[in-house]
């Protein structure tokens, strides 16, 4: 395992900015799409690609455009857009997930996972890019998912769905999109409100899995929708916990490792994936633009500094200087690997602290929610 250690640092200090680079983005990248795995920095072939990854791209692709301009990204984009349309199969109305190199998909319909995170993409595409054309395909390929979506009984395939669906509606507003908003939005209440849950576990499962935040941002964006105070205050009460159980003793957060933590079970410290800081930093930069608290924008200070050291290990799992990521905290360091999901983790989680820090004490860093935020408090 390599390591790269790196000096602890306290609870709320910023650690470095780093310039964007996607290089390793395309060393991952062939004409078709970005590879799923990579041996060290090498692309790993044998496992193809992937429409998860191909999500996150495009979604990336959007936050480098802040930086970079469109013209930089566009021919990214619209790559990742040609990925998502083939995997939409339109018998079924459900996106395929996995792709081989030679272009064959190697399943019918895909995890509804992928199928929200498709539809997540695709609202943001509709929302905030300047091609006509992109902006086209993606409220064709939306629209057409939709259907699924609703059938869709995965909690976090919901709740990626709904944040699809939210984005989808501040861009063009109509019926089909407010219906299913209502839709998806209702199951998450059910899940926060009226599931079972005890003080020292206010959660919805009975198991932490991953991408667990995921859920609590969800949640505190259908309430807005909804206009329920109780279930934003659901969400942000998840999240809190979620904050507390994954911060050690030195005040650094330490992520639930990939097999997971049962309720009545131990919980796994290691292996600690990139997906899990940011995933809490995206649903705590919710929290903070609902209710203005900066404990929140802590929060994703510390997401951030995750990456970068600020670990149980301490120990570097990004490679900013490669536009990089290790693809976890293993007990004796890092996993040598840099694939396409830890890489796209970094990368969002810089964008998204970037964006933050400059928004930071300006009008535009909080949206009050009005009659709800004064419910829920600050």
């Amino acid at each position: 395992m390599s390591e790269v250690r790196s000096e602890p640092r306290s609870d709320g200090e910023q650690l470095p900015l780093y310039p964007v680079d996607r290089s390793h983005l395309e060393v991952l990248t062939d004409d078709l799409a970005i590879m799923q795995h990579a041996n060290g920095s090498e692309p790993d072939p044998a496992h193809g690609y992937c429409t998860d990854d191909v999500a996150r791209a495009l979604r990336l692709d959007l936050l480098h455009r802040r930086t970079l301009g469109w013209d930089a990204v566009a021919e990214s984009a619209t790559r990742n857009m040609r990925f998502l349309d083939e995997a939409f199969d339109r018998s079924s109305g459900r996106f395929r997930n996995f792709r081989a190199v030679g272009g064959r998909w190697a399943d019918e319909i895909g995890s509804e996972d992928c199928h929200g995170r498709a539809l997540l993409i695709l609202g943001e595409m509709v929302d905030q890019a300047p091609d006509d054309a992109l902006v086209t395909k993606a409220t064709f390929l939306f629209q057409r998912g939709l259907p699924a979506a609703l059938r869709l009984t995965a909690l976090r395939a919901q709740s990626s769905a709904f944040l699809g669906c939210d984005s989808a509606m501040r861009a063009s507003p109509n019926g089909t999109t407010s219906s299913a908003l209502r839709n998806l939005g209702g199951k998450l209440q059910i899940a926060f409100l009226e599931a079972p849950m005890v003080e020292d576990w206010p959660w919805p499962e009975q198991i932490l899995t991953y991408e667990n935040a995921l859920l609590a941002r969800a949640a505190i964006a259908a309430g807005r929708y909804l206009d329920s105070p109780d279930l934003v205050a659901a969400g942000l009460r998840g999240l809190d916990w979620l904050l507390e159980v994954q911060t050690n003793t030195a005040g650094q957060l330490s992520p639930i490792g990939s097999t997971w933590w049962p309720r009545d079970g131990v919980r796994a410290q290691f292996d600690q994936q990139p997906i899990e800081p940011t995933s809490l930093m995206l649903a705590a930069e919710a929290a903070y633009k609902v209710t203005g608290n900066v404990r929140y924008r802590d929060a994703m200070e510390r997401a951030y500094g995750w990456f970068l050291g600020a670990n149980d290990l301490g120990v570097a799992v990004a490679d900013p200087d490669h536009g990089a990521c290790f693809d976890g905290l293993t007990p004796d360091g890092v996993n040598d690997n840099q694939g396409a999901e830890s890489t796209l983790m970094w990368l969002t989680a810089l964008e998204h602290i970037r964006d933050v820090r400059g928004t930071a004490g300006s009008s535009a860093a909080v949206t009050p929610a009005g009659s709800i935020l004064s419910a829920v408090g600050s």
